[in-house]
């Protein structure tokens, strides 16, 4: 196997495990919202103040990672988080719980552009869609395998075990990544020459006499980034709710007997990585057919048109089955977007492809913050209907930020 797929594979390994840890909150969410007497408006909070803390934290994390290089970043940010997992199993009530997720968010900010500047380093242009789709991908198919694992656990021993076998995991691949990665291809004493030379001619690299390094400012100022975030935010309202509210909103929202919860919950994830698979390759195929312009504009605008359609939907019938699976529909073609985002985040950033996606990242959890918050409220006061009806409106609205996000116009 290619050095490259190797890396590939770690990182899919770590985007799997993350989703695990990310996913255990929420389908534990029943048990533990009765255990520790947490209502729906605090667990919000809980949820939203993870998201809240992992937003701010993503743009310096990234620029950190731009600074002195991917592995250093991500294995700061596995073991950290890992420590934080651990010490969800030991939360006693709302507060202490509550500050843990939000130094929990602190910690894992920064992951995903990490991953991009690992990426952008070990694959040429022409495959970071299909890289991308991989790591999503495997962070749904980590999501659709939460339930068969967790909740099993959660049952026969108690919700706090899980967290604290994932916190092991985590600190096991991390150890991992430390004595086997290599920050730059030409480092490893495994890649072949032919595949370090294929690597390196074919990575576009932005040089004139000097090489191109914008400022932060820069990227800032540019309007293709702003359209970028703005889209992400609309995304990321949808794909925040399945990874928060889903599991509680079938739960609690559409009275699902636990025995079903294991398919109902997994389906969405499962579909959604079929999603991300088909997403980046047929985005890469179709910058060769039509141009990175309208090639990294199509797959994902076309997902978001009909995700937003499909929850819509969802929010209006009444009947659980028709639900469930118009749900999974609108998951899958939703993250037909997400590998092409950060795809796209990496052909604008060049040598700032960790501070453009945490950029965009930031965006998108901006609105999850807010939509996470809000969706208890809205929950409370009337039924779980109404915040799905608006999350669907809203991921309705970010296909159409697409025509105006040009992934040829790099930063100068």
């Amino acid at each position: 196997m290619p050095k490259r797929y190797q890396v590939l594979c770690v990182l899919s390994i770590l985007s799997m495990i993350t989703f695990l840890d990310r996913i255990a909150l929420s389908s534990a969410g029943g048990a533990i919202m009765d255990d520790l007497h947490i209502n729906a408006v605090q667990w919000g909070w809980i949820l939203g103040m993870f998201t809240f803390t992992y937003g701010v934290f993503e743009i310096p994390t990234g620029w950190l990672g731009d600074r002195i290089g991917g592995k250093k970043v991500l294995t700061r940010v596995v073991l950290w988080w890992s420590l934080f997992t651990v010490l969800t199993g030991l939360a006693t009530g709302f507060v202490m719980l509550l500050v843990i997720r939000i130094l929990f968010g602190m910690g894992e900010a920064g992951a995903y552009p990490n991953t991009s500047i690992v990426l952008r380093k070990w694959f040429p242009a022409i495959e970071r869609a299909r890289a991308q789709a991989v790591i999503w991908g495997a962070s749904r198919l980590g999501a659709a395998l939460t339930p068969f694992l967790v909740l099993p656990i959660q049952q026969n021993y108690h919700w706090q075990t899980s967290f604290y076998l994932l916190g092991a995991l985590g600190i096991a691949w991390a150890i991992f990544w430390i004595f086997w990665h290599t920050e730059k291809p030409a480092d490893s004493k495994t890649i072949t020459a032919e595949e370090l030379n294929y690597i390196e001619t074919n990575q576009e690299h932005t040089k004139t006499n000097t090489e191109i390094n914008p400022s932060f400012k820069q990227v800032l100022r540019s309007k293709n980034i702003w359209f970028l975030m703005g889209m992400y935010f609309c995304y990321a309202i949808g794909a925040y709710f399945f990874q928060s509210w889903f599991h509680t909103y079938l739960e609690k929202g559409r009275l699902i007997p636990k025995s079903q919860l294991l398919w109902a919950s997994s389906l969405p994830y499962l579909l959604a990585a079929v999603g991300c698979f088909t997403g980046g390759w047929l985005s890469d195929k179709a910058c060769l057919r039509y141009g990175k312009k309208w090639g990294r504009r199509l797959v994902p605008m076309t997902g978001l048109f009909i995700s937003g359609l499909c929850i819509i939907g969802a929010s209006l019938v009444s009947d659980n089955t028709i639900a469930i699976i118009a749900l999974g529909a609108g998951m899958a073609c939703m993250d037909v977007t997400a590998p092409v985002a950060w795809a796209v985040a990496m052909d604008l950033g060049g040598t700032k492809s960790g501070t453009v996606s945490g950029s965009m990242n930031t965006a998108g959890l901006t609105g999850a913050y807010l939509s996470t918050v809000l969706f208890g409220y809205l929950a409370s006061s009337f039924g779980y209907y109404l915040p799905l009806l608006l999350i669907g409106i809203i991921v309705l609205a970010g296909a159409f930020i697409w025509l105006k996000i040009d992934a040829t116009i790099r930063i100068e």
